[in-house]
């Protein structure tokens, strides 16, 4: 019988899975021989997370790697962005990456993000992987000799070149005991200003709190030490350094359309007309700014190699997600850098008169939720997306279907789509009055609760 990675595992822009169940060892080995045998004898530069599953996945990948022919250097443990810098610095031979991680999953999950050739590797791709692995007929042998290279200092030095901060600022940091935590401790030291860093020590455990900026729950501690330290802004992260949360100096969460729109202003007074790309989650406000502040918004499908792709493709300076994922061009490589959006974020306030609660103070008033996480089993979601399609269908109704459905009415718009990363179904709700934001929750809640939902979170 022949062996193959696990199917469940295979998504969209990565691979993901719960470890010794759905992701194994032999997966983890089986990932590294077919990407060997797809991209031949070349340089592969490996990184992991702080996950306590990640040193044995990642030394299972490197064999896989070395038994099919590739040539594996070991980079470390730090944030994904820090490997997928590895493979644009002036120092690499590599042609491709791949970061162990399980992101902002739970600690029992972990997985695989891959570079290649400076782009996303994703989609079919990644599916031709199981296809490739069939053909192994190996015995799955560990090989422990392989190179290791720190690239931490050229990332920090990379990370300063446009750190242009002339203001003492105060900010407090959360790495949330993720793999960002080392490389933030170390940046701040470097930076002019007061920083406050907790929970800078990489636990796969994650004491403190899951390491989700995306979640209010998680950024409570950081909001308490802004505002009793009375800091300018508070900065968190996720689990594996790709995603910014950030708090302004009255303890409100800045969400990821918020922030995006701050950038584009500041990018498009130095690149006018650029196509600046957010995902369907986004607020419809922010492709109202972008317009007004002289750019062309483009809405695209959520998830990080979609739109690393799409930018590509456009030539855009900057895109963002609701999640947090900020992808820089101008200037930097279009990669998802949170640490790197901090840094242009402390840029922007310190720069100005202004503080970050003043700027967004002065952002059109919105009504509308956060992302709305409703459990829904992996095989179940989609059938849930085109049944309700079907319903939309029927009752004549319009709406986008570029990535899910994003409802559109009078009142304002709802939007229901299926992670790729996680067994759950996003809801997101925006209206132009409080009244109006509820009665459209109400009416999502009261279609997803016809496939037997718990919906608890929409009332």
């Amino acid at each position: 019988m022949s062996l193959s990675i696990n199917s469940s595992i295979l998504r969209e822009y990565d691979i993901r899975g719960i470890v010794d169940q759905t992701l194994t060892i032999q997966d983890a080995f089986l990932v590294g021989w077919s990407f060997a045998k797809l991209i031949g004898d070349y340089y592969v530069n490996v990184g992991c997370d702080g996950r306590l599953s990640s040193p044995k996945l990642t030394e299972a990948l490197i064999s896989g790697l070395i038994e099919g022919g590739a040539k594996p250097r070991f980079i470390g443990r730090g944030p994904t962005p820090m490997l997928y810098f590895s493979t644009f610095s002036k120092e690499n031979e590599a042609v491709a990456g791949i970061m162990v991680t399980g992101s902002h999953n739970p600690p029992t999950h972990n997985g695989f993000k891959f570079i290649y050739k400076g782009r996303p590797f994703f989609g079919d791709e990644i599916k031709n992987l199981k296809n490739i692995s069939i053909s192994y007929t190996g015995n799955f042998s560990k090989h422990s000799s392989y190179e290791s290279v720190d690239f931490s200092e050229l990332y920090i030095e990379r990370l300063l070149e446009d750190c242009k901060v002339s203001s003492e600022l105060k900010v407090a940091w959360d790495p949330g005991n993720g793999a960002a935590g080392e490389i933030v401790e170390k940046l701040v030291k470097k930076l002019s200003g007061t920083h406050i860093v907790v929970n800078e020590k990489i636990d796969g455990t994650f004491p403190a709190h899951h390491p989700d900026p995306t979640v209010k729950e998680n950024l409570e501690q950081l909001i308490s030490i802004v505002l009793e330290q009375k800091c300018d802004l508070g900065i968190a992260f996720d689990g594996d350094g790709d995603r910014i949360g950030v708090i302004d100096s009255k303890g409100r969460i800045i969400w990821g359309d918020q922030l995006l729109l701050l950038f584009a202003k500041e990018i498009l007074s130095h690149t006018p007309n650029s196509v600046i790309i957010a995902d369907v989650k986004a607020s419809q406000k922010l492709f109202e700014g972008i317009k007004n502040y002289g750019g062309r918004p483009l809405m695209w499908k959520t998830g990080h190699s979609l739109i690393k792709t799409k930018m590509h493709e456009q030539n855009s300076p900057l895109a963002g997600e609701m999640s947090g994922h900020i992808f820089f061009a101008d200037r930097y490589y279009g990669f998802d850098d949170a640490i790197y959006a901090a840094l242009r974020l402390i840029n922007i306030v310190s720069s100005s008169q202004q503080s970050l609660s003043i700027m967004i103070d002065s952002l059109p008033v919105v009504f509308n939720t956060p992302e709305i996480r409703i459990d829904c089993d992996d095989q179940k979601k989609f059938s849930v997306i085109n049944e309700v399609k079907r319903l939309l269908d029927k009752q004549n109704k319009k709406y986008n279907d570029i990535d899910g459905i994003r409802y559109n009415c009078d009142e304002g718009w709802w939007l229901l789509r299926a992670s790729n990363t996680q067994a759950v179904l996003v809801v997101r709700c925006e209206a132009d009055s409080e009244h109006n934001l509820q009665l459209l929750c109400q009416d999502i809640s009261t279609i997803l609760s016809i496939y037997d939902l718990d919906v608890t979170a929409l009332k």
